[in-house]
């Protein structure tokens, strides 16, 4: 008999022991971004955002009190399981982003994807995990197309295309309503899903606002020569250049704008390659005055943005940009929902995303918090303007998040 209950003994305490491992496991999440080819830049400073996001998660921080699941080391709701990344490779192309996502879902069994920054890559990868029921979490890709296809197993923590360009006209009314000569714009964009989706996103609302589109001009992002283009602006004289171009392309239309003598009052990017932080070493002294959106301001010292900067400073010898920002968020909203979840099970996984309540208290970025609707879509994002003063972007716009006084009209390289 007393053997009988030793040996029950020892059974339940093995099982206990096995169940408490199994519960400990690590929660594998895929990510997938460009780390080589032509936003290698963006994609390596987004891969070291959503590493440093998974540290803060895995590791208790008790500084960064606000910040779900940073005051306390791992997943609590999972025995305290650490977050595991799957770092993927896409180069910048759609069909290999397929087969990489492809790959992490079913020879590596990630519970989730994180990525893709090219949103054409995005557009592929999405697809992918939809069709084996595995939810995606998008970052900072922002074409209407990703969640648009009436997908249940996307969601895009990150503000779209239509919410950055009715900002940029509202700012654009602001400096008319100012006194600035503000009369008509033009639109620059590459020609992938990206670019082609915020540029005919941006002209409807241009034309919505009130201002005259002098001219639409798309480009291919592996060009090694825009004069053309160019001179096509230095012709129609706009009043201020939106720009939807990735980073090699941002860095050439710099370049070859002061070599043509063509400057704008104002100069618009969005984001992507105006963010990427090669953008500002190569081209800062002839683009003094350029103008940004981001959603990421590192904060006053001591504040839970500006301790997550100096770490991220640490790891990588340079600030956090909005492009990487957006990313680390995705992580921690994809991590939160995880630990809600209690499970690596992918079907409760998508249920509590589904189910996301955060504030903007319980964010780093500045959103209005993280509320996704049924399209998968984030309702709750937000973004403001910055620009380019010195070696540093400032946040100008709208007036009550500024933190220095905008510069109209941009200097660019004149004295």
């Amino acid at each position: 008999m007393r053997n009988t209950a030793r040996n029950l003994a020892a059974a339940l305490l093995a099982s206990a022991l096995v169940t408490a491992a199994h519960a400990a496991d690590a929660v594998k999440i895929g990510v997938i971004l460009p780390l080589s080819g032509n936003a290698a830049g963006a994609g390596n400073a987004a891969r070291a955002a959503i590493e440093l996001g998974a540290e803060i998660v895995n590791n208790a921080h008790p500084e960064l009190k606000g910040l779900p699941l940073a005051e306390t080391a791992g997943l609590p709701n999972l025995g305290g399981a650490k977050i595991e990344l799957d770092v993927a490779d896409h180069q910048g192309n759609p069909s290999v982003g397929q087969s990489q996502t492809l790959r992490l879902i079913t020879q590596d069994k990630v519970a989730a994807v994180l990525g893709a920054y090219q949103s054409s890559v995005t557009f592929t990868a999405t697809a992918v995990s939809e069709r084996y029921g595995i939810p995606f979490v998008v970052g900072d890709s922002v074409a209407a197309n990703i969640t648009g296809r009436g997908y249940k197993w996307v969601f895009r923590v990150t503000p779209v295309a239509g919410d950055f360009a009715n900002n940029y006209m509202l700012f654009l009314a602001d400096m008319k309503k100012a006194g600035r000569k503000v009369d008509s714009i033009a639109i620059v964009n590459e020609n992938t899903d990206y670019g082609t989706s915020v540029a005919d996103t941006t002209q409807k609302a241009a034309r919505a606002h009130g201002f005259n589109v002098a001219a639409q001009i798309p480009y291919n992002a592996n060009s090694s020569d825009v004069s053309a283009q160019v001179l096509q602006l230095k012709e129609k004289k706009p009043d201020a250049v939106i720009f939807i171009s990735y980073t090699a392309d941002s860095i050439l239309y710099m370049k070859t704008m002061k070599d043509l003598d063509f400057m704008p009052a104002m100069i618009i990017g969005d984001d992507s390659g105006f963010s990427d932080p090669s953008f500002i070493p190569a081209v800062a002294d002839i683009a003094q005055g350029v103008m940004n959106r981001s959603a990421w301001d590192i904060g006053k010292p001591g504040s839970v943005t500006y301790r997550i900067n100096e770490m991220y400073r640490r790891k990588t010898g340079r600030d956090l940009d909005d492009t990487s920002g957006r990313n680390m968020q995705a992580l921690f909203v994809l991590a939160e929902a995880v630990n809600r979840a209690g499970s690596t099970d992918p079907a409760k996984i998508q249920r509590a995303l589904q189910q996301t309540r955060l504030a903007p208290d319980q964010l780093m970025m500045g959103y209005r918090g993280v509320k996704f609707d049924e399209t998968g879509q984030n309702t709750e994002a937000a973004t403001y303007l910055i620009q380019l003063l010195g070696k540093d972007y400032k946040a100008v716009w709208p007036e009550r998040s500024a933190t220095a006084k905008i510069q109209w009209p941009m200097r660019g390289w004149k004295k």
